[in-house]
């Protein structure tokens, strides 16, 4: 039974070190870890890929622990993303029957890419496009050597150019304190590695931070130096994660989070066909899911996020007023 890294323990340490209160339970076939969130309408309970479950049985009763829950801590909805009861059960009926709902938005990404790990690292290879075994075997020759570290205090060298890219590209990446948090917990426990890309006389010039579980390797956050772009630093680091990774007897790499097959204008398209350029194949989830544990206040959420949405693509007038409806059912 597969578990993704959001539902490990080691994840929960993590996140509790972020701050969050976490809650973690287990039964026959199911087991999950939970986390408060806060909002201005009071508490939730989210599950982040999960509950892990091996069937819709075992499903249905982690759906109980976790509304017991809930009701014992106040929160008036639990929020859920289960991704491997749905891989041999249509999930879905499951959750609408326990009275779950589709979410406003899906938290985690509900479309993602997998790649199999248990081949030679010949057919690995040969699973990827031919530009990018090119890249990985002639990287040497360029001067450019690729490390990976399990010491916590490298990952400055990820931080720095995540903040170069962020700025360039103006997007909002995780922070600094998110990231340096996650390699003080995770890497002393194998749970991540970070690989590091380094040019002879210069030093890196690119990196990557994989979250490691016995099952399954996921390529989490990684950026470059913009200078060094031909030199397709960040290809070579990819390759050796996957081929490392297989070395160590770990099945898949997840490359986390691709465009909708159907919207070839999503953001997201530029980087699904750099992951997709290394072999592999699509996964698509059930997604992000919500049971209402208190119905009213759970409605007034749902209001409260439509105006929203709505505002957004209204005229400043008419968005000044919806948000500030928005404001007063808050209150």
């Amino acid at each position: 039974m597969r578990t993704p890294i959001l539902q490990t323990d080691i994840w929960a340490a993590f996140q509790r070190e972020l701050g969050k209160t976490v809650h973690t339970a287990s039964g026959p076939g199911w087991h999950f870890v939970a986390i408060i969130e806060s909002s201005p309408l009071g508490a939730s309970l989210y599950c982040p890929y999960g509950p892990v479950a091996e069937d819709p049985t075992s499903l249905s009763a982690a759906m109980s622990v976790l509304t017991d829950l809930a009701r014992e801590h106040g929160a008036f909805y639990v929020r859920v993303e289960p991704v491997n009861a749905g891989a041999d059960h249509d999930v879905d009926p499951t959750l609408q029957t326990l009275g779950l709902r589709p979410a406003p938005l899906d938290i985690q990404p509900r479309h993602s890419w997998l790649i199999d790990l248990q081949d030679e690292p010949k057919a690995i290879l040969a699973g990827m496009r031919s530009s990018n075994r090119n890249v990985y075997r002639n990287i040497g020759k360029k001067g450019v050597s690729i490390r990976s570290s399990r010491d916590p205090q490298d990952v400055e060298i990820l931080i720095g150019f995540l903040a170069t890219t962020a700025a360039e590209r103006e997007f909002t990446s995780h922070s600094a304190d998110y990231l340096r948090t996650a390699a003080r917990v995770l890497m002393p426990e194998g749970a991540a590695e970070l690989y590091i890309a380094e040019l002879e006389g210069h030093g890196p010039i690119a990196a990557a931070l994989t979250y490691d579980t016995p099952e399954e390797r996921v390529y989490a956050h990684a950026a470059a130096d913009g200078e060094f772009r031909k030199l397709s630093a960040g290809v070579a680091v990819v390759v050796q994660l996957l081929l490392d990774a297989h070395d160590r007897g770990i099945a898949t790499a997840d490359m986390w989070g691709i465009a909708p097959p159907d919207q070839p204008d999503h953001k997201w398209v530029g980087f699904t066909k750099f992951k997709q350029s290394f072999g592999g194949s699509a996964v698509t989830y059930t997604g992000t899911w919500d049971l209402p544990v208190v119905g009213l206040r759970y409605r007034l959420y749902r209001t409260v996020r439509s105006a929203r949405n709505l505002a957004a693509t209204q005229t400043p007038r008419v968005r000044r007023s919806l948000n500030r409806l928005a404001h007063t059912l808050r209150r």
